[in-house]
């Protein structure tokens, strides 16, 4: 594959979506063709991550200017399955948003668009002032995705977390310039390849690097900063909320990975904090979840522990620590967006999202139930799942490490999690219904005519798609493994990436 086609990730898509907002408000062919786009850069990365299983790492200079003036892309075995799982996300989330109602209003398209450049770009470059600025392309349709979610009914609860998100993620995105800046006056450069192995050798760059660290760290909702995540994500529409979950933080966590493997080349000294931050956020996702009673905000908290098993594997720094980490990344993406969608058909169906308001949809969905018992059991880490093959490897990557404590909270927050699931199952899917649920109206008032209208196979086949994916890839879990293998060998030793970078 030649590296040239790597920009079109980017500007396809914005060149699409430039097309598509101006076309005429009743258009037909809006739609089909953001979907064309969307499903053909999920091809174009898999056939990425075939190119790259092997080690090989493609670079391109954007335009053919030297270094220093063009944006460098470059593109190894984590960048392609991040390219991957993205996109496959952002399709299915397209799906359920199109059928539940958001997708239909006419900027949705090219929003959606703008926001897939962004991901794309953000990783694929391998310059963090680029990825500053892709980490905002993406960022700002998705400001407009959230009103567009709230068109016509906006709530007071919405609209504060709506500006919740905004006003945080705008504070973080400063912060992390502001790393940008400081890197660039202590090394001279942004460029990854010519910043390989500086904090190492210079407090200063650590310190500067470790200034982004902590707005990434914060953007992906780690402890303390977790507090925006649970409140915000819960405001907004169902679709939105499966579609941020694998786009934003799980950016925020690739560009983790990706600076301190290459800025501190392995560099130990500051893994003890990762240890602690990370461990912790494991526990106070898997804790808090206990005390939510929507099942929105329940998968949120969850959210938050699953990110603490992720990064966890970046700070074990060890080749099965970090893949670990990554498998329970891809996997993670797939469960939650999985839940999200399958409850959020539940929500839409029923206009509410309370545990305590819904009852008995198992016995009228049992497609619906089958996908969300599917995707929480993984959630959970119960074979035969992804989630038990990504819980059982980061626990003993961590026993092997010698973080015996660390694992012991993983496998804690592990059953608080069951526990957690098991109570949305229980509560809306397997209790009896009660006549408040059979005359509920679509939009959760007016007098109990009549039953809610059936979750059809489009509204709850978003989900079941990513539930039926988590079972076969816990099936098939040594292929994805091996994949993650190579990724974490490219951590471990990024002088491919580098070469690349600066050739």
């Amino acid at each position: 594959m030649n590296d040239v086609f790597l920009p079109f990730l980017v500007a396809v898509p914005l060149a699409v979506a430039g097309l598509t907002a101006m076309a005429p408000r009743a258009a037909r062919w809006v739609l089909p063709l953001t979907f064309a786009v969307l499903l053909g850069q999920l091809v174009f990365s898999g056939l990425l991550v075939a190119e790259t299983r092997d080690g090989q790492v493609l670079a391109h200079a954007v335009g053919g200017w030297p270094a220093g003036i063009a944006i460098p892309f470059a593109a190894d075995q984590l960048s392609a399955l991040m390219l991957t799982a993205t996109g496959l996300l952002v399709v299915v989330s397209a799906w359920f948003a199109v059928v539940s109602g958001p997708g239909r209003e006419p900027l949705f398209g090219p929003l959606l668009l703008v926001v897939t450049a962004g991901v794309n770009g953000a990783l694929l470059t391998a310059d963090i002032f680029n990825l500053f600025v892709f980490i905002e392309v993406m960022l700002l349709p998705s400001y407009g995705l959230l009103v567009l979610a709230g068109r016509r009914r906006g709530t007071e609860r919405s609209v504060r977390g709506s500006r919740l998100y905004v006003a945080f993620n705008l504070f973080v995105s400063t912060l992390f310039l502001v790393g940008v800046g400081f890197v660039y006056g202590t090394a001279g450069t942004v460029n990854l390849g010519e910043l390989a192995g500086r904090a190492a050798e210079s407090s200063e760059v650590a310190a500067a690097t470790g200034v982004c660290l902590v707005a990434l760290c914060m953007k992906a909702a780690t402890l303390p900063a977790h507090g925006w995540l649970v409140r915000a994500y819960p405001s907004t529409s169902p679709a939105m909320t499966a579609l941020f979950s694998g786009l934003h933080t799980k950016v925020a966590v690739y560009a983790i990975y990706r600076i301190y493997s290459v800025v501190f080349d392995g560099d130990d000294r500051y893994l003890w904090i990762g240890l602690v931050v990370f461990t912790l956020t494991m526990a106070v996702g898997a804790i808090g979840a206990a005390g939510e009673r929507t099942m929105r905000s329940i998968l949120v908290f969850n959210m938050v522990s699953g990110i603490g098993y992720v990064l966890v594997g970046l700070a074990l720094s060890t080749s099965a620590g970090l893949a670990a980490g990554l498998f329970y990344l891809v996997h993670h993406m797939i469960v939650k967006a999985s839940l999200f969608l399958t409850t959020g058909a539940v929500e839409v169906r029923h206009g509410t999202s309370r545990l305590s308001e819904i009852s008995g949809v198992a016995r009228r969905e049992p497609v619906v139930a089958a996908a969300f018992l599917m995707a929480a059991l993984s959630l959970a880490g119960l074979p035969p799942f992804s989630g038990f093959a990504g819980k059982v490897a980061v626990v003993v990557a961590a026993v092997d490490a010698g973080q015996v404590a660390v694992a012991a909270v993983a496998v804690a927050a592990s059953l608080l999690t069951l526990v957690s699931v098991l109570r949305i199952w229980d509560a809306v899917f397997v209790s009896e219904p009660r006549a408040s649920d059979e005359g509920r109206s679509t939009a959760g008032a007016g007098p109990a005519t009549a039953a809610p209208p059936r979750i059809g196979l489009a509204l709850a086949g978003p989900g079941l798609l990513l539930a039926v994916l988590t079972l076969l890839l816990g099936l098939g879990a040594e292929g994805l493994l091996a994949l993650t293998g190579v990724a974490a060998e490219g951590l471990l030793d990024p002088s491919a990436y580098v070469a690349a970078v600066l050739r």
